[in-house]
């Protein structure tokens, strides 16, 4: 376990708001909120999270404004100057990470990856 009390990453207000939301049902000294990150997903990200009793020895423990965030080092590696967001739209739940300078996959109803026919049912 490595601690951290500043990584280059900014949350939203959204973001601390849901965390904290989560983090209510947390028991024990040591809870905290883990978060990894993987490539993939419309915003280039994949996002998992978890309430857990504590972190696991490779993880890093991230303090921020009272929140206890347990990062594996690749998610540390891949939210190097993002900026994570929570979303809560008729159209999507979750989190939106994003970088300066990167720009995000289409993933909408107007995209072209699957033809919507192909889904409906007969």
């Amino acid at each position: 376990m490595t601690a951290a009390n500043e990584i280059n990453t900014r949350l939203t207000p959204a973001t601390e708001a849901f965390i904290r939301r989560f983090l209510r049902y947390a028991e024990g000294p040591e809870a905290g909120f883990q978060f990894k990150v993987t490539p993939g997903g419309c915003s280039g990200f994949a996002t998992q999270f978890d309430l857990v009793a504590g972190p696991r020895a490779e993880d890093v423990v991230w303090e921020h404004e009272g929140l206890r965030i347990y990062l594996d080092r690749e998610s540390c590696k891949l939210l190097d100057s993002a900026t994570v967001d929570f979303s809560e739209t008729l159209m999507h739940t979750g989190f939106v990470i994003s970088i300066p300078g990167v720009t995000q996959a289409a993933c909408d109803s107007t995209s072209k990856l699957v033809p919507i026919e192909s889904l409906m049912r007969r």
